[in-house]
């Protein structure tokens, strides 16, 4: 039973997509959200002309134009904490890829905005797969991109955007998965 299980997983290979649940996207989400609530807090202190908080200082700032534009900037503030605490309750863009060597096929699964399409789950034939390629895209936040290469279709990325991997890593992850999938390997 023992090899029969290690010959089920050697035949599949699953790896998990975290999405948008990071540890950075919580704290940017908390962070908003306590921005947003203190400017909320003050441009009403200063709307009532009582402090609603008693550590909150609003005698300096006058209603007519500063306490106004602090409550439309906590408004817009809050509301995106909203919106980003909904994409992570949601799970956005997590999911998994899973390479059944077994069942010959390529399975590509994500999570998405609640709706009709929710689920967006893909299919390929194992023998569609041409390869793996793996680039760099530079700028503020410079990555490596894991590609899966499709007959027929776009690349399909496999490393989530957000994912900040070393060379080595990303090196490490895409020979194994080609040498799995029994494909050539692409690194520009």
């Amino acid at each position: 039973m023992n090899d029969m299980q290690h010959d089920f997983n050697s035949q599949i290979q699953r790896y998990s997509i975290l999405g948008v649940r990071r540890l950075s996207n919580f704290l940017w989400t908390f962070i908003l959200f306590i921005g947003s609530s203190g400017f909320l807090l003050t441009g009403f202190s200063c709307y009532f002309n009582k402090p609603l908080f008693p550590f909150l200082n609003y005698e300096n700032i006058q209603f007519f134009p500063q306490g106004l534009i602090m409550i439309f900037y906590g408004f817009l503030g809050f509301f995106l904490s909203f919106y980003l605490g909904l994409t992570i309750f949601w799970g956005l863009g997590s999911g998994f890829n899973e390479f059944n060597k077994r069942d010959s096929y390529v399975r590509i699964f994500r999570w998405g905005f609640p709706g009709k399409n929710r689920r967006m789950n893909f299919y390929y034939s194992w023998n569609d797969i041409l390869g793996i390629r793996v680039e760099f895209k530079q700028g503020l936040n410079s990555q490596y991109i894991l590609f899966l290469q499709i007959r027929g279709k776009k690349e399909i990325p496999l490393t989530h955007m957000g994912e900040l991997l070393t060379f080595e890593e990303v090196e490490k992850q895409a020979s194994a998965l080609a040498k799995f999938l029994q494909v050539s390997l692409s690194i520009k």
